[in-house]
């Protein structure tokens, strides 16, 4: 009688601690919301178009595990489509030409979501938007849920002086008119840095790597820009040069509102010595005027920073200039850097701040990875060391690999590198911005410098300007509701 009711406790138990009846079916236990087979009606569009229109319940059924199956038989709103005679969105109008959330598009201009009947956030979703991944909704109305767009920067030539070819290089495969309302670039061009003139033609490429063992960020290619020829060992067109001596003499004015926002002189690292000169030596700048999509709010590219002029002329006024600059009307918090050039590094932990170049290595900022620890600035009057570097696989077949024993210690190599780095801006939706990539050399001609440039990318959350090592770094992207009271970047 004993063991009866120990097993009569035990099968109820077994059912759920509440010894409910619903928890069972038969004498087996019920495992999950619903009994297999049972059915009941659904619908899963907003709940206020249900019989508007062509919208219409289905019927849902329960799986054998126990959960509702899809909605079969179900017609719920969709994007209207003008001229069919249907009311698509079934919110009683038929063939409506109208833009009833605001965002610029209109129903018969292609916005697939224009009201709260046809997704929950309608004024993020329309024909200018990117189609940001992940989130389960076609933001830009292509007819698909998560899609990216198609590589363009598998056929480039390298040696192009098409300016175009190098937005598809760093992955802005869209393009747009200023006609227009969807996003992508609408115009580039390849220039010195004040805007004038055309670069040295060996000063910019388009490589599918970088030495034995660099490779794109983002699609199949990226875009090179250097102070002397843009090409590691090996590569033709063009053809490899050393890193040591030069062959432009090329020779132009500075950034005029870069400059002028840092007081008529080009910012430095803390503590090295200003660089000397009135004009940026063997120079090169890629400037790219792009429609920001409906519903971006930031972006960002990366880059690899190379230099001969490390680690003899680190801290020195030979401190050879990468810069982003950004043209945007955003106004928010965190802002942007008053001096538009996103290409700069606040040390952790304090106020020190490096604009990208050779100088970063001073200091041990932990910026500059790409080389070989030893002594640092040896042809300078600020000689150091550097500890934080990680490897010399960046340099491998570059060039910037070969051995310079004893030019500062016995482990000297002809350059270093920081690695791959991620900057970041931020923007307003559907704005026309400005990006300007541009390399120099500073105080001279000699002792090149050379960036890697890849993986644009937009993000729908507003970021804290500036640049970090990797892909997100500490406090790099922010939700966009919590962007008040963050500390803004200035030099």
């Amino acid at each position: 009688m004993r063991a009866l009711i120990l097993t009569l406790v035990v099968s109820a138990v077994a059912c759920g601690p509440s010894n409910r009846a619903d928890n069972c079916v038969g004498d087996a236990c019920r495992t999950g919301t619903c009994d297999p087979s049972e059915t009941r009606d659904c619908y899963t569009g907003h709940m206020d178009t249900e019989g508007v229109g062509p919208c219409t319940g289905g019927t849902q059924m329960c799986l054998p595990s126990g959960v509702w199956g899809n909605c079969v038989g179900e017609v719920v709103p969709v994007g209207e489509v003008c001229g069919d005679n249907i009311d698509n969105n079934c919110n009683g109008m038929t063939d409506e030409n109208v833009d009833a959330d605001g965002d610029g598009y209109t129903t018969c201009g292609g916005d697939c979501c224009d009201s709260t009947n046809e997704c929950s956030d309608p004024g993020k979703v329309n024909p200018g938007a990117f189609d940001a991944p992940g989130n389960g909704v076609d933001d830009d109305c292509n007819g698909v849920i998560d899609d990216t767009i198609a590589l363009c920067d598998q056929n480039l030539t390298s040696d192009t002086t098409d300016a175009m070819d190098y937005a598809k290089a760093i992955d802005l495969c869209q393009t747009a008119t200023m006609a227009d309302l969807k996003w992508g670039v609408i115009d580039a061009a390849l220039t010195l840095p004040d805007g004038t003139g055309v670069p040295d033609t060996s000063s910019h490429s388009i490589r599918h790597k970088f030495g034995t063992g660099t490779m794109p960020q983002g699609g199949l290619s990226f875009a090179l820009l250097s102070s002397g020829v843009a090409a590691s060992e090996g590569d033709m067109n063009p053809a490899y040069h050393d890193w040591v001596s030069y062959t432009s003499t090329k020779t132009s004015g500075f950034p005029a509102d870069f400059l002028a926002a840092n007081g008529g002189n080009l910012p430095n690292a803390p503590g090295c010595p200003s660089p000397s000169g009135a004009g940026a030596n063997d120079p090169v700048m890629l400037t790219l005027h792009v429609r920001v999509p409906s519903n971006a709010h930031s972006f960002s590219i990366k880059s690899n920073f190379y230099s001969a002029e490390f680690p003899e002329f680190t801290c020195t006024a030979y401190n050879d200039f990468f810069i982003i600059l950004l043209d945007s009307t955003y106004a928010g918090t965190p802002s942007n850097p008053a001096d538009k050039n996103l290409a700069f590094y606040t040390q952790p932990n304090t106020t020190n701040q490096y604009p990208i170049g050779v100088n970063l290595a001073y200091g041990n900022t932990g910026l500059f990875t790409q080389c070989v620890n030893g002594a640092t600035g040896c042809a300078g009057t600020h000689p150091g060391t550097i500890s934080t570097c990680v490897g010399s696989s960046d340099l491998t077949g570059t060039g910037f690999d070969t051995v310079n024993s004893g030019e500062c210690d016995g482990s000297s190599l002809e350059g270093g590198a920081t690695g791959w780095l991620t900057t970041t801006g931020n923007v307003v939706p559907g704005e026309v911005i400005t990006v300007r990539i541009a390399i120099w050399d500073t105080s001279d001609h000699l002792y090149d410098s050379l960036a890697l440039v890849d993986a644009f990318t937009w993000s729908v959350d507003a970021a804290n300007p500036g640049t970090v090592i990797g892909r997100t770094g500490e406090n790099q992207v922010l939700n966009v509701s919590r962007q008040t009271g963050l500390a803004t970047p200035n030099y």
